[in-house]
């Protein structure tokens, strides 16, 4: 019957000696031996009773081990649930707890800590660590190498990834082996992926960018990565030689853009360099392509769908789009309120149809009847419009957008404009509860370094090029815009922070 992601993933490398992965200490480590490794821990997930269709709850730092737990729940008919580092213990128990795991898998460091949310869960508690130590690795290295992978229909879950949860409960998303192998077999076609690739890896393994995107493409193209556990300047310089493409967030494109070691020739042998998860700002990408020559190639994709556009890579790259829907995938924009059709150019609700879109929310029926539509188009609840050429630009998330005297006001209209103007680095623009509009607009400012901003020259051009309605009635200078860990900036953190900024401060005013 087979197992669709481990037999285009994983089965063709068995044994295969060629690398797979380069490691920070020089070492590499082969196809086989970590399709080794895999099948020792499947063996060892197994020995624990867990069964095809459980979910293994796994929070553990970055690691060729944590890597091969993913590739050991492929075949062994496991629901990969991966969650994010930075998770405190009480949002772990939420979780764990609505998964209802069989198994939590967690660094030996936070084993005391995790034991009574285990516990209360009803769930099994293993450790693995970035050394290959903790009570999983021990049971994996007393296991086989060989293991018979289970069966698996298209329809079962691979996956189960929650999000983010920025605004109420957290939702987890049910990912099929369809989903993930369809998009991974899309990527590697239009990316150009292939054996001879060395993947710059820096991401991390808990997000849909860092695993299902970055990973499974280089799987599938029978590559290999140079691993890192992080993104750190230092080992990304030294790494870059040795790579043809790399995938990134923004933030690794501008830290990369501030140091002056980062020149044309070090990266003239790339092929390619991609970015996503966050918006990258159009002069981000310009300042990239005058350094290198490389045009970044900016994509689209969000939890419950994997990749939904990108730009091409034989033509025009499009700063401040994310390019065309992906081949076998549809998108359209409706009115947030209607659901009516829009024409092109105008701005609405993205709507996405296609193989990689989610089979629903993980035991919420009423929300997955309310995000999905009866002809099979997932409401991703992402603000946008369709160019004359085709092209998709992505304006913010519904919940950002602003109300403010029965106007709609688009934060990323007004985000590019404060951009533009000197000495501004980066902008973030939201809404604050007004007396008199309903709603007002908000601009968090980070100057340029070492620079001093002359505000009034700011809202002198914002009442010479803006409508009324739109101009920020209040400004915030700030070091540094809060983000998450795959580096959006976070919205919902600066509209709290100044929900009340207009019952104390006059409009106009700036603020620390």
């Amino acid at each position: 019957m087979g197992n669709p992601l481990n037999d285009a993933l994983f089965a063709p490398h068995a044994g295969r000696e060629a690398v797979f992965l380069h490691l920070p200490d020089a070492s590499v480590l082969s196809h086989g031996a970590f399709l080794a490794q895999a099948a020792r821990i499947a063996n060892a997930l197994a020995a624990l009773g867990v069964r095809p269709g459980d979910r293994v709850a796994v929070h553990i730092q970055k690691s060729p081990d944590a890597l091969a737990l993913y590739a050991a729940c492929v075949r062994a008919g496991v629901v990969f649930l991966p969650l994010n580092t930075a998770y405190t213990p009480s949002e772990l128990a939420y979780f764990v707890g609505d998964s209802e795991a069989a198994l939590l898998v967690c660094d030996p460091a936070e084993e005391e800590t995790l034991r009574s949310i285990a516990a209360e869960a009803g769930c099994a508690l293993r450790t693995l660590g970035v050394a290959g130590d903790g009570t999983l690795a021990d049971l994996a290295a007393a296991q086989g190498a060989h293991f018979d992978t289970v069966s698996r229909e298209e329809d079962d879950l691979a996956a189960l990834v929650y999000t983010s949860g920025t605004t109420g409960r957290s939702k987890g998303a049910m990912l099929t082996h369809r989903n993930l192998l369809s998009n991974a077999e899309t990527l590697v076609d239009i990316w150009r992926f292939g054996p001879d690739d060395v993947l710059l890896h820096a991401l991390p393994i808990f997000h849909s960018h860092g695993l299902f995107v970055a990973t499974n493409v280089t799987l599938l193209a029978g590559g290999s990565m140079i691993f890192l556990p992080r993104f750190e300047i230092e080992r990304v310089l030294e790494g870059l030689p040795r790579a043809t493409a790399m995938m990134g967030v923004p933030t690794f494109y501008t830290r990369l853009l501030d140091d002056p070691r980062f020149t044309r020739d070090l990266v003239g042998h790339m092929r390619l360099f991609i970015s996503g998860s966050a918006p990258l700002l159009a002069e981000t990408h310009e300042q990239f392509a005058a350094r290198t020559g490389h045009r970044i190639l900016e994509r689209y994709g969000m939890t419950e769908t994997s990749m939904n556009t990108s730009n091409p890579y034989e033509g025009e790259r499009r700063a401040g789009t994310v390019g065309f829907p992906l081949p076998g995938i549809e998108i359209r924009v409706r009115h947030a309120e209607t659901g009516a059709p829009l024409p092109a150019g105008e701005i609405g609700v993205l709507e996405v149809r296609g193989p990689n879109v989610f089979e629903g929310y993980w035991r919420m029926p009423e929300k997955t009847k309310e995000d999905m539509r009866e002809d099979g188009f997932f409401v991703t609840g992402d603000l946008g419009l369709i160019d004359a050429r085709g092209y998709v630009h992505i304006v913010g998330r519904g919940k950002d957008l602003i109300i403010s005297g029965g106007y709609n006001i688009y934060p990323k209209e007004i985000e590019l404009f404060l951009d533009a103007q000197p000495g501004v680095r980066e902008s973030a623009v939201v809404g604050a509860p007004h007396p008199d509009f309903g709603e007002s607009v908000v601009a968090v400012l980070v100057p340029e370094p070492g620079e001093a901003l002359a505000l009034p020259a700011i809202e002198a051009a914002a009442k010479r090029d803006l409508a009324g309605f739109k101009r920020p009635r209040h400004y915030v200078l700030v070091d540094a815009l809060p983000r998450n860990t795959m580096g959006k900036v976070q919205k919902s953190v600066l509209r709290e922070r100044h929900a009340a900024v207009f019952q104390t401060h006059p409009p106009g005013a700036s603020g620390a």
